[in-house]
């Protein structure tokens, strides 16, 4: 059977610059391990058939010989070459034209718009454009906006001072809603992101636990930071225009559920958490309070299941930015091949974390305060 491959000239003089500029050893070791997140960067065109693929494509790979690259479909198009009808390269471009389409009228829009409203616009049903949306930016689109009006906030914040100015600058429609946003995020209380914490007053103590000191420190909506043989200039550090004072008692609730939370996991109270991070960082931290006691993830998991399945390296730093150790459960997190990874607290503490939750059964019962 006589090749399909092109033959123009000019395709050929098109197809030379698009491989320098498009590494052709990395776009095809893209391929060989069908990686999603190079969809709609790069096409692979198969000399052989005639036929272009996007790199995620199920079907079975040609011999590296036959294969050249391309930029964009319609490159490989005008080179000659067809789509594939199985993996249909075509509706990439189309799904992220589509989100970005998206994300102008959630910047442009006075009120969030609602998924059924951003479907219709962009031409998609509504859950399956949820989909692509969380798949191509990590988020859905409620928690875009959300993050976005939270985002604006902070800058009115910063501006005027004033909350209530703030939200109704932001977008929202009163405080109300805004502070019903805020239970839908970890977020901070709107003082702590004015200006380095600037009105805010964190209470902190130390406290023994059976894997050694604690910090815990708190404003008044929750703990906005637990961590292992710290001191309190880190907490000055990340809230540098805080009023920072050492507690007299008033958190000894929130101790004795910190400990809880160590040494009886699953009888463990629900305890409120004050932190803030990025739309990513917030999404793996979402995550990990999901995973139960007593059960592990991989960091390939997390990154699977926030919709960022290449993202692994990311879902690590992520982790490490957690400032609430044991309550936002980064110690549940291991490497995909069975090892602990790392642990800010040491890898002693998290083996025996993971340990009294894997045995807790036969975890002996530690007293919690005298």
């Amino acid at each position: 059977m006589a090749s399909l491959a092109p033959t123009a000239d000019a395709a050929r003089s098109s197809n030379v610059s698009n491989v320098l500029r498009l590494d052709p050893e990395t776009a095809w070791a893209a391929f060989e391990r069908r990686d999603r997140s190079w969809d709609g960067r790069i096409i692979g065109a198969v000399k052989t058939t005639g036929i272009y693929c996007k790199p995620s494509c199920p079907a079975r790979r040609p011999k590296r010989e036959n294969v050249e690259f391309f930029a964009r479909s319609e490159e490989a198009r005008a080179a000659g070459y067809r789509a594939c009808m199985r993996c249909k390269p075509d509706e990439v471009g189309r799904d992220r034209e589509a989100v970005a389409a998206a994300v102008k009228l959630i910047e442009r829009a006075e009120e969030q718009p609602t998924l059924d409203q951003l479907g219709n616009a962009v031409g998609y049903a509504p859950h399956h454009f949820q989909r692509i949306f969380k798949r191509e930016l990590g988020v859905s689109p409620a928690e875009y906006a959300r993050g976005l009006r939270n985002r604006r906030t902070e800058a009115a914040l910063k501006a005027n001072g004033r909350v209530t100015d703030a939200v109704y600058e932001a977008g929202y429609s009163g405080p109300s809603s805004f502070y019903s946003d805020a239970k839908e995020r970890l977020g901070m209380t709107p003082s702590a992101w004015r200006d380095g914490g600037r009105g805010e007053t964190i209470r902190w103590t130390h406290f023994d636990s059976p894997l050694g000191q604690m910090l815990i420190a708190a404003t008044s909506k929750g703990i906005c930071r637990l961590t292992f043989d710290d001191n309190v200039e880190s907490l000055r550090r990340l809230f540098p225009r805080a009023t920072i004072v050492e507690d007299g008692g008033g958190l000894r609730e929130l101790v004795e559920g910190a400990l809880e939370a160590i040494q009886r996991p699953l009888a463990a109270r629900d305890l409120p958490i004050d932190v803030a991070g990025t739309a990513f960082q917030e999404a793996v931290w979402r995550e990990l309070r999901k995973i139960p006691a007593g059960e592990t993830r991989s960091y390939a998991d997390i990154a699977a299941a926030i919709g960022q399945p290449k993202a692994v390296r990311a879902v690590g730093t992520a982790n490490g930015d957690n400032h609430v150790a044991v309550l936002i459960p980064c110690h549940r997190v291991i490497r995909s091949d069975g090892t602990l990874g790392g642990y800010a607290g040491g890898l002693d503490r998290k083996r025996k974390l993971l340990s009294i939750e894997g045995s807790r059964q036969d975890a002996p019962e530690l007293p919690l305060l005298d």
